[in-house]
């Protein structure tokens, strides 16, 4: 493991212990929130023939997507192609503050976040996604309903949010309460990638509540509540679903 690797798991540590002690002193800030973070299965990302997704094999601006931390849960990854910013301090829809650690790779430029809509769980399906990345400027409303252009920003036309993949998932217009959940990843010196939690706020409940029948009949899985073992597959977006709508 890296240096880096490491002292990722020691802020990982240190910020769960920051959390255990500050529920110890006001249990209300903990208590069905979503804001300290949670560790799920690690699992490494490979492709379809199980080799390591590695970040030389991702594409600048292209996105991908892999299912975590439930096999039903889709996520994206995207090389942002620059170093993020290196924290920030963001909020969950109930007030809840948690800091995101930035990206990881070589350029610590990849980053990984839950890729179903803090707004209406608008999410990406085989048929068609709503919820983008968007690499090239875009114009949308930022959040004082003023027009703003800019590139690599998530876009989700079926409402227009917008979140800022560089500075995690923040909102930066439209009417989602919060940011996008972020998924927390590995790099290793052999170049393997992993997945091995989340932190912000979830919706994944909700999710399987509202969306549950026709995922599971999409995943071909028993249980969507299986949480993701071993290995998650990484495929291209544009491969995973027949439609992109683009706004």
């Amino acid at each position: 493991m890296s240096d880096a690797d490491e002292l990722s798991r020691r802020d990982f540590v240190k910020l769960c212990a920051s959390a255990v002690a500050l529920a110890g002193l006001r249990p209300e800030l903990v208590l069905g929130e979503n804001a300290v973070p949670r560790e799920y299965q690690r699992v490494r990302l490979v492709d379809a023939d199980n080799r390591a997704f590695t970040p030389a094999r991702l594409k600048v601006g292209e996105t991908y997507l892999f299912h975590y931390p439930y096999v039903s849960t889709p996520c994206f990854l995207i090389d942002l192609g620059h170093p993020t910013q290196p924290t920030a301090t963001l909020a969950t829809e109930n007030g809840q503050s948690y800091q995101w650690h930035g990206g990881v790779g070589p350029k610590h430029s990849i980053v990984a976040f839950s890729a179903i809509c803090a707004h209406k769980m608008s999410h990406p399906a085989r048929a068609v996604s709503f919820i983008n990345y968007r690499h090239q400027p875009v114009t949308f409303q930022d959040k004082n309903q003023k027009a703003t252009k800019r590139g690599q920003v998530i876009y989700c036309c079926s409402e227009r949010s917008v979140y800022d993949p560089a500075a995690g998932a923040r909102v930066l217009g439209g009417p989602a309460p919060q940011p996008l959940a972020a998924i927390l990843l590995e790099h290793h010196t052999d170049g393997a990638l992993y997945a091995r939690g989340t932190y912000g706020g979830e919706m994944f409940d909700k999710f399987f509540q509202n969306f549950g029948h026709r995922v599971a009949l999409e995943m071909k899985v028993s249980d969507i509540r299986t949480e993701a073992s071993g290995t998650a597959i990484v495929v291209p977006l544009a491969e995973y679903c027949q439609n992109q709508v683009l706004c």
